[in-house]
């Protein structure tokens, strides 16, 4: 295998030449070859949409020069869409905050976009502190794509789900209403019921499991970006979270808001 030499605080490192990650993410996965469960790919999709959103609001802000923000938006687009997967070889036994994934996710972006920067002459250079992760923090960026994700794995696979499974029990709730049958408790025969009434009480059950999930869901569309480190915002634009907010929002066709306190959201 050929390799090409990275450089970080720590010295140099070898990363796989016809790899596009960094020094970091190279040292989290000589560091932490622990089991073999791999960040979700909905966490990939769901940073790489985090990412996307952060260049377009660093741009509206005055931030980020539109060269390098196009150029992280087209990146993150090939991403969203499942390119350049076998670049996230991280496992989910990391630090706490997810730093590694997040540095992953900075370093595998700015090497594409600096690359396709080249190529359509621009020669711009993108950075993955500087460009990528600017106004962000692991800290608040980590929590901010499991919300993201929770919340389109909810709508786009759960809820879907569990309408065509209350959908069928309710045809055969009704296609048995006249069917009898023996109820039993204490695990003996005792009084008769219909296998159609039996059955609507699985359907309202996910009737009644459906209202709960929205309930629960709707309080992770509030999200922690913004908050950068420790929650005061440090280092970012005032609107920065709640620009980004917007265009998740834009992006996904879900609605997220900015979380009106940091600290908690941090958590």
């Amino acid at each position: 295998m050929e390799y090409r030499l990275e450089k970080d605080t720590l010295g140099e490192i070898k990363v796989p030449a016809d790899k596009f990650w960094g020094a970091q993410t190279q040292r989290s996965k000589e560091n932490f070859k622990i089991g073999t469960e791999k960040i979700p790919e909905r966490m990939i999709k769901a940073f790489a949409i985090l990412k996307r959103s952060a260049a377009k609001a660093n741009h509206r802000l005055g931030n980020l020069e539109s060269e390098k923000a196009a150029a992280i938006v087209t990146i993150c687009d090939e991403l969203i869409k499942g390119a350049y997967s076998d670049n996230f070889p991280l496992v989910v036994w990391q630090t706490g905050s997810g730093t590694q994934s997040n540095m992953n996710m900075n370093e595998v972006i700015a090497n594409l976009a600096t690359a396709l920067s080249k190529e359509t002459g621009a020669k711009t250079t993108i950075h993955p502190n500087d460009d990528v992760n600017r106004s962000q923090s692991s800290n608040d960026t980590f929590p901010t794509a499991m919300h993201v994700a929770s919340v389109l794995a909810v709508y786009e696979q759960l809820l879907p789900a569990l309408n065509q499974l209350r959908s069928t029990l309710d045809k055969k709730a009704k296609q048995y209403q006249d069917i009898i049958k023996i109820g039993r408790t204490h695990l003996q025969d005792a009084t008769p019921l219909t296998m159609g009434q039996e059955i609507s009480g699985w359907v309202h059950m996910l009737d009644r499991s459906k209202e709960m999930i929205i309930e629960a869901t709707e309080k992770m569309r509030a999200l922690a970006i913004g908050g950068t480190a420790v929650g005061t915002g440090i280092n970012a634009h005032p609107q920065f979270g709640e620009v980004v907010s917007e265009e998740i929002t834009r992006f996904t066709g879900q609605l997220f808001e900015s979380s009106s306190n940091k600290f908690h959201a941090l958590t």
